[in-house]
């Protein structure tokens, strides 16, 4: 039995030798990047320096671009959120023969490249592409849906469905009918069984569902970047344009910290209402 108890740290060596490589390391070599002073034409400085912090600090342009960054993200979060409950309680409560394919048909999505989507939906909402084309048939004058906040919400909200519909999925096991039965029994409306049974035990799934959509949708930059045209700017969006487009590493590396941390407060968050959550539902 000792003998098997010495082993267990020989078994974790692996895997923690393999994140130290693939995560820590580059991680620190990024925070030292951020610590180094950005040169014309590209240039990386060898001298310590925290001008870079200094800027982002100073400057309220970044200030402003964190801000849409998380607010852009929270809206989307609740627009996937809106959209997915129904279909992944839809996929939940079919009949078992057809689960399977309807689960395989939310995820489906995911089998096309988001460039791919992303170009569809500039097919769908450009000036001249279907949406627009169906409001004038109607009489309506359209409003610019493409290269804009609207555009970038409408497809990232689409994307990241998949996402969420199975992280519902994966918190729909805590579900049974059962108890929206004995609650209807006793005279309870749809909607208080909804809210006072339904809601609380999925709870878990929504809150998972919530988190994964709102770290991929801050770290998303193919889609805002074409559906935005240039014009919304978000973190990932000026990573891109500062360590490709102005070659500026040290400021590209102090934004990626930055989206980092915007990801530590979000599982921080996370942790405190699933916590409070389970103590409610106890």
């Amino acid at each position: 039995m000792n003998s098997r108890i010495g082993l267990l740290p020989l078994l974790v060596i692996p895997a923690v030798a393999v994140n130290l490589v693939t995560f820590l390391w580059p991680m620190l070599n990024l925070a030292g990047l951020s610590f180094r002073e950005g040169l014309p034409g590209g240039g990386i400085g060898e001298v310590f320096s925290i001008s870079t912090w200094q800027l982002l600090w100073e400057d309220d342009f970044y200030l402003e671009i964190l801000l849409r960054s998380v607010q852009m993200s929270v809206m989307i979060t609740i627009g996937a959120l809106i959209c997915s409950y129904p279909v992944a309680f839809f996929v939940h409560r079919v009949d078992a023969r057809w689960r399977n394919m309807l689960v395989v048909a939310c995820i489906s999505p995911l089998l096309i490249s988001a460039v791919v989507r992303t170009y569809g939906w500039l097919a769908l909402l450009g000036d001249a592409g279907f949406v627009p084309s169906i409001m004038r048939s109607l009489g309506f004058e359209p409003p610019r849906l493409v290269f804009n906040t609207t555009g970038v919400v409408i497809g990232l909200v689409e994307i990241m469905m998949p996402y969420m519909i199975m992280s519902l999925l994966a918190g729909f096991g805590k579900l049974n009918h059962t108890l929206e039965e004995a609650a209807a029994s006793l005279g309870a409306p749809p909607m208080t069984v909804f809210w006072r049974i339904v809601l609380p035990l999925t709870l878990p799934g929504v809150l998972l569902g919530c988190l994964l959509t709102f770290v991929l949708t801050v770290s998303s930059f193919i889609t805002p970047k074409l559906l935005g045209g240039g014009r919304v700017l978000l973190l990932a969006t000026e990573i891109y344009d500062q360590a490709i487009v102005t070659l500026n590493w040290p400021l590209a590396a102090a934004l990626s910290l930055v989206t980092l941390v915007v990801f530590g407060a979000a599982i921080m968050v996370y942790g405190r209402i699933a916590r409070a959550a389970e103590r409610a539902i106890a």
